[in-house]
């Protein structure tokens, strides 16, 4: 454990006077839960919206909803290279995962292959806006009309983004979102759900009815949670946790059961201000992935401007990748690995899947690696890390900084 400055890979700065907030929180409950949905509903311009414990659990309380809706489909269609807590979901919901592979200059479907996935058992089709790229809606959308699949939006990372004046996870028949602590802004925890529908509301209504609200000792766990991580999240002291094993900080899992709750007044109350905090976070994202993307040569995105969770860059083989990270943790510049697997190498539920291969989500699954872009980051983290991507690339290969992605990170649409 090295006692130094060190950048979180990703993180959304919880700004310590939001505990005050969340305290009042745990006192009045309903008051702050109250106003968080009404804020939601202003803030996406949509009828209905649900803040529950997750994430994941979002997706499966939308999940089981749809299936009440079409009983006689059973599958949910998602990118092969995805957050494993989307195949997660999709399990616990009581569903079989359908895999696409992936465009691997988009991260999106792969389009020429989505129309064959889509069958007569497709529930839903799932595309991610993966690091805050946007997923082509318009032809996804087409095609679920076409075959009567509802389309759900993943919009766990690019919360705030917009696409035609329109907000990401508000395009579909429903959406999703995080506000886990390395999302685009964050209470420790969370999740949201939101629709225009209002038969599948009606339908998640049903599901929420369900659910409980965490007790007394949860909430005020979840309050002393927020204060450790307000604290430890700042480059300055996140050495600490980041030399603890035990926390796992870092690894992927997938998990077969998790809780699906209610959102807590705690987590309500430390969301207090959050459209501002979102704001300024994809504003200081979209300035940080610009900047390395103009010193490192890689070609920008196709739509700009763009608030990147992280910043994905294709490294030339798993080998340079692994150095990469090494001198990456050893100078404690946060530059990490993304999901370590495609969907079906994922250990629990790749029997399901037998011989069937995505080589595109393979690759990405062995060559990703990501710059951090939060707000945390100053001109000097900037800096040094564009100074050590260089060296770290250029003297091995004989090649630019510019060429590190190879055809898939810096090619137009992928960053």
């Amino acid at each position: 454990m090295k006692i130094r400055r060190t950048i979180p890979p990703a993180a959304a700065p919880l700004p310590a006077a939001v505990l005050l907030h969340g305290a009042a929180g745990l006192l009045f409950p309903a008051r702050a839960l109250n106003r968080l949905t009404r804020e939601l509903k202003e803030y996406f311009k949509v009828r209905h919206a649900f803040p529950v414990s997750s994430g994941k659990a979002a997706l499966c309380v939308i999940l089981r909803a749809l299936k009440s809706l079409r009983p006689e489909r059973d599958e949910v269609l998602i990118p092969a290279y995805t957050c494993f807590s989307v195949p997660s979901a999709i399990v616990k919901a009581g569903l079989r995962v359908a895999l696409c592979d992936i465009d691997p200059f988009t991260f999106d479907f792969d389009q020429k292959l989505l129309p064959g996935a889509i069958t007569e058992r497709t529930l839903c089709v799932v595309p991610n806006h993966l690091f805050g790229i946007p997923a082509d809606l318009q032809e996804i959308a087409k095609l679920c009309a076409a075959k009567g699949a509802f389309l759900v939006e993943d919009g766990a990372q690019a919360m705030g983004s917009s696409v035609r004046g329109r907000k990401l996870g508000t395009l579909g028949d429903a959406g999703f979102f995080s506000l886990g602590r390395g999302k685009n802004v964050t209470c420790g925890a969370g999740g949201v759900v939101v629709t225009g529908s209002a038969p599948i509301a009606a339908a998640i209504e049903r599901e929420i009815d369900g659910l409980v609200f965490p007790g007394p000792g949860q909430a005020i766990a979840e309050l002393v949670q927020a204060a450790l991580l307000a604290l430890f999240l700042r480059p300055s002291l996140y050495w600490f946790p980041a030399g603890l094993p035990a926390l796992k900080l870092g690894e992927t899992f997938f998990y077969r059961d998790f809780a699906i709750n209610r959102l807590s007044g705690v987590q309500a109350g430390l969301l207090r201000g959050w459209q501002q905090r979102l704001d300024l976070s994809n504003r200081a994202r979209r300035e940080n992935a610009d900047y390395f993307c103009r010193h490192l040569g890689i070609r920008q995105p196709r739509v700009q401007p763009r608030a990147l969770l992280r910043l994905p860059v294709l490294s030339a083989s798993a080998a340079e990748r692994e150095g990469i990270l090494a001198g990456s943790k050893e100078q404690g510049l946060g530059i990490s690995s993304m999901y370590p697997a495609p969907v079906n190498r994922i250990e629990e539920i790749r029997d399901q899947f037998g011989s069937a291969s995505f080589p595109a989500a393979q690759e990405a699954a062995d060559r990703i690696v990501t710059l951090p872009t939060h707000p945390l980051l100053t001109r000097r983290d900037r800096q040094a890390i564009v100074r050590f991507f260089r060296k770290a690339v250029a003297p091995a290969n004989s090649r630019s900084a510019a060429a590190i992605s190879g055809p898939a990170g810096t090619q137009a649409g992928t960053l």
